[in-house]
C-alpha cells in the first residue's frame, strides 16, 4: 500500500514530465510543418500504398533536383508523427524496410485533397504568425497588440503592404472556410434556403459565399471585405465582390454571414459592427449568421482543447478572442439583438443564428 509519502513523489514526478512535454510541444508542431512543406503525405498517396523512407527521399529529389535529402533526419522526424498518429508505420516481417502509410490525420495535410489543412499548417507555423506568441508575458504587462510587437504593424495593415503574407493568409483561410463550410451545408439547409440575399463580411477571396451559391443558386451573393482583399478575389457566378470597411457600413441584405470575424475583435468592437448588420438586414424577417467558437469550460469533446488554444491564437494574432455562449449573449442583446439560437456543426465552430427582433 503506498505511503502518502510515496504518493506525493510519484505526483511530483509526474507533474515534471508534464513541464517538460508543454515545454517542447513545439516539436510536434514543427514535425508537421516538416511534412507539409515536403508534401510527405502527398508523396506517400501518389504511390496508392505504404512506402519506405528511401521511396519518399527519391520523391523529393524528384520534386526538388538540388535536394540531397539526409534519411537519417527524415526517419526521425518521422518517428515522432507515428507516435502522434499523423503517419502510420507498417514493419516487415522479413526484416526489410518499414513503410510508412497514411492515417486519418495525414489524409487532412494531402495539398490537392478538396478538404485539406496544409495551408492553416504553412501559414500558422510561419515565422510571422509564430513570433506574436513569443510575446506573451511582455503583453501582460503592457496589453497591446501582440502581432504588432512582433512585427511592427498589426495583421491587416501588415497583409495590405505584404502581397506573400496576404497570399498565405488568404490560403489559410479559404482552407478552412472549404472545411467548415461542408460541416454547415451538412445541417443548416433549412437556414439558407429561406433567404434570397446574403453578404458574406469578411469573406477573404470569396470562397464561402461562393460555396453557398452553388449549393443556393437562388441566393444572390456578396462577398464584402477590405478593398486590399477584394483585389486578389476571382470571379464566382452568382457572387459579386464588394470592397469597403465593415465598420463603416455593410452591404444589405436579407441576412449577413460572418464566418470567424467577430473573435478578431473586442467586444465594443463586435457591437459597432453587428449594429451596422442590423441596419443591412430587414427589420422583420433579418437575420445574422455566426460561425463562431463557443467555447465551454467543461466541454470534452474531440475540439474543445483546440477551441481554447484558439483563444491564445486570436490574443497572439488579431487582440481578439474566442467567446463563451453567456458572452456571445450579452454582446448580441447590446447590438440589438435580443434573440438567437445556437446550432451545433460536426466542426470546431458553431452557428449562432441571431435576430434583431
Amino acid at each position: 500500500m503506498a505511503t502518502k509519502e510515496t504518493e506525493e513523489t510519484e505526483e511530483l514526478l509526474k507533474g515534471q514530465a508534464e513541464i517538460w512535454k508543454y515545454m517542447l510541444c513545439f516539436a510536434d508542431s514543427m514535425a508537421l510543418k516538416c511534412a507539409v512543406e515536403l508534401h510527405l503525405a502527398d508523396i506517400i498517396n501518389s504511390h496508392g500504398s505504404p512506402i519506405s523512407l528511401s521511396q519518399i527521399a527519391s520523391s523529393i529529389v524528384a520534386s526538388d533536383p538540388l535536394a540531397t535529402p539526409e534519411i537519417s533526419y527524415l526517419s526521425r522526424i518521422m518517428r515522432l508523427l507515428v507516435r502522434r498518429n499523423i503517419f502510420a508505420v507498417h514493419h516487415s516481417s522479413d526484416g526489410g524496410e518499414p513503410l510508412y502509410g497514411l492515417t486519418h490525420s495525414s489524409k487532412w495535410l494531402l495539398r490537392d485533397a478538396e478538404l485539406t489543412l496544409a495551408p492553416m499548417v504553412l501559414a500558422e507555423l510561419h515565422k510571422w504568425l509564430v513570433d506574436p506568441w513569443l510575446c506573451f508575458s511582455q503583453g501582460v504587462k503592457e496589453g497591446g497588440d501582440q502581432f504588432q510587437k512582433a512585427n511592427a504593424l498589426d495583421i491587416w495593415s501588415f497583409a495590405s503592404i505584404n502581397p506573400q503574407f496576404n497570399q498565405l493568409f488568404n490560403n489559410a483561410m479559404a482552407s478552412t472556410s472549404k472545411v467548415i463550410m461542408k460541416a454547415i451545408l451538412s445541417v443548416y439547409q433549412d437556414g439558407l434556403s429561406s433567404i434570397e440575399s446574403l453578404t458574406d463580411v469578411g469573406g477573404g477571396i470569396g470562397g464561402v459565399i461562393s460555396e453557398i451559391v452553388k449549393a443556393f443558386p437562388h441566393i444572390k451573393g456578396i462577398n464584402y471585405d477590405l478593398p486590399h482583399v477584394i483585389s486578389t478575389a476571382p470571379p464566382y457566378q452568382g457572387v459579386t465582390h464588394i470592397g469597403g470597411d465593415m465598420f463603416e457600413a455593410i452591404p444589405k441584405a436579407d441576412a449577413v454571414f460572418m464566418k470567424w470575424i467577430l473573435h478578431d475583435w473586442d467586444d465594443k468592437e463586435c457591437v459597432r459592427i453587428l449594429k451596422n448588420c442590423k441596419k443591412a438586414i430587414p427589420e422583420k424577417t433579418g437575420k445574422v449568421i455566426l460561425v463562431e467558437v463557443i467555447l465551454k469550460a467543461d466541454g470534452a469533446d474531440p475540439f474543445d482543447d483546440t477551441r481554447f488554444y484558439f483563444d491564445l491564437l486570436m490574443l497572439a494574432h488579431t487582440n481578439g478572442r474566442e467567446r463563451t455562449e453567456k458572452e456571445w449573449k450579452n454582446i448580441l442583446e447590446e447590438a440589438g439583438f435580443p434573440r438567437y439560437r445556437v446550432i451545433a456543426l460536426p466542426a470546431i465552430t458553431s452557428i449562432i443564428e441571431a435576430y434583431p427582433s
